[in-house]
């Protein structure tokens, strides 16, 4: 293969695994995260600002635009295509300046009409390039949130919360430190993550993303000089929330990222309750809790065939790692910027896309580790039926209740380091207690399987 060919791009050239491996599971940030879909926000936010200009009647030189005129600015948009793209991209080759590019693009564009191209000078007006530049950020976080991440997250709670309701009743031995605890149910523990996830989905959910158009150092210098007489603080607000963002007033050139970087510790909190499920599930495969549905013609090892491995998990967790190594930076580095501007904030905004994106992996991996889920309920009822030992939490503190002394050291002494704890020497203990009968008959009748508290009913009553 020729040198030459490695430059074309495909899955198998692409240098990001994002790119290449993962392409279809990151196919749905693409339109959004990508130059073009930086490039057609730009377009959108620039062509909305001259709207806005054209519907101030303080603002002559900028005559309220007609249908036809609206009509053929909005096309632009709506038609635009990555051969425009690309003829932006020619025109910064020149420029050496994205959104003057882009600038440029429209105003060639405008020169085409005539009603337009007597306004085309107030494309850009009174803009810096952060001042587009935010708020192209801005709808590209809003739209991923809303299209692609709160749906994909949503899938996983819903199929924990799916779990939850099939295994509420299901027991299992818990483990605290790793070793034999009170036991719970199957379902309780699907439900203790959906839960998680429930609460984080709606932090994420009433983010404000904010967004800043004042100028060059935030202060509406270029506006009050041309037009000292508006009230541009008012158009500028009125501008941004239209676009659906929260505007923020007290910027210096580029608006904080204070929004973009809690919308990135929401994201790495998200994921950590999601790496903490991977983590759990995994060891559940490794202990026999769970099966995985077997696909014929898989392999799990090149050399051990018997080997069904829980690879969706590890996936998740691998990319995970990756995707909380960048929403981390980011978080750290975007609120800082030196004086009133430097470009660092806008090197690393370039790569928030990819922290989406190994997120995104991530959680397709996660569903479709849960989708190949099959319990193994004689295993989980085996493991319990040889663990009496675990009722001695029970026990002790019924012999509380009923001020028995030195309870907790008597069940200490039964049963803390002992292998041979059966039912039998349970129920011989509990009938020699000097407790009411129905307080002994309760004991008696205890079994590991029963004792989950309120396991059951906390599943089955997980709000959705």
């Amino acid at each position: 293969m020729s040198s030459d060919n490695l430059y074309l791009l495909s899955p198998l050239t692409a240098l990001s695994p994002l790119d290449g491996r993962y392409a279809e599971k990151t196919n749905a940030l693409r339109e959004i995260f990508s130059e073009f879909g930086l490039i057609h926000r730009r377009i959108r936010i620039e062509i909305a600002w001259l709207e806005q200009l054209s519907s101030q009647s303080n603002i002559q030189e900028v005559a309220s635009l007609t249908t036809n005129a609206t009509r053929y600015l909005h096309e632009i948009y709506e038609n635009f295509s990555l051969e425009d793209a690309q003829y932006i991209k020619e025109i910064e080759l020149t420029t050496n300046h994205d959104v003057k590019a882009v600038e440029y693009y429209l105003k060639e564009r405008l020169n085409k009409n005539k009603e337009l191209s007597r306004v085309s000078e107030f494309v850009h007006f009174a803009c810096t390039s952060e001042d587009i530049n935010n708020l192209a950020y801005a709808l590209m976080l809003n739209d991923a949130r809303n299209i692609v991440l709160i749906p994909a997250v949503r899938e996983i709670k819903d199929a924990l919360r799916g779990f939850a309701m099939r295994y509420a009743d299901q027991p299992m031995l818990a483990r605290t430190h790793g070793q034999p605890a009170s036991p719970t149910t199957v379902g309780k523990e699907f439900g203790n993550f959906a839960a998680r996830l429930r609460t984080v989905i709606e932090s994420i959910e009433d983010l404000t993303i904010p967004g800043k158009f004042n100028g060059a150092v935030g202060n509406f210098n270029a506006h009050y000089i041309a037009y000292p007489e508006i009230d541009w603080p008012t158009i500028s607000k009125d501008f941004v929330e239209a676009l659906g963002l929260n505007y923020q007033s007290m910027t210096t050139q580029i608006e904080p990222h204070d929004g973009i970087a809690q919308f990135c510790h929401e994201l790495i909190r998200l994921n950590n309750i999601l790496l903490d499920l991977d983590r759990d599930l995994w060891g559940y495969i490794a202990l026999g809790y769970f099966d995985q549905q077997l696909v014929d013609d898989e392999i799990g090892s090149s050399t051990m065939p018997h080997k069904i491995n829980p690879i969706d998990f590890e996936n998740s967790e691998g990319n995970i790692g990756l995707a909380n190594a960048l929403l981390g930076h980011l978080a750290e580095k975007l609120p800082i910027s030196r004086w009133q501007r430097d470009l660092i904030d806008s090197t690393a905004m370039r790569s928030l896309g990819v922290g989406l994106g190994y997120s995104l992996i991530a959680w397709r991996a996660t569903s479709q580790g849960l989708s190949k889920l099959q319990l193994n309920s004689s295993l989980l009822n085996h493991e319990l039926e040889e663990s009496w030992i675990i009722l001695a939490e029970a026990i002790q503190t019924v012999m509380r209740r009923y001020g028995i002394t030195d309870a907790y050291e008597q069940l200490k002494v039964l049963t803390r380091g002992q292998n041979t704890v059966t039912k039998e020497s349970m129920q011989s203990f509990i009938r020699q207690l000097p407790i009411p009968h129905d307080a002994r008959k309760r004991l008696i009748n205890l079994t590991p399987h029963l004792y989950t508290g309120n396991a059951a009913k906390a599943a089955k009553t997980l709000d959705p």
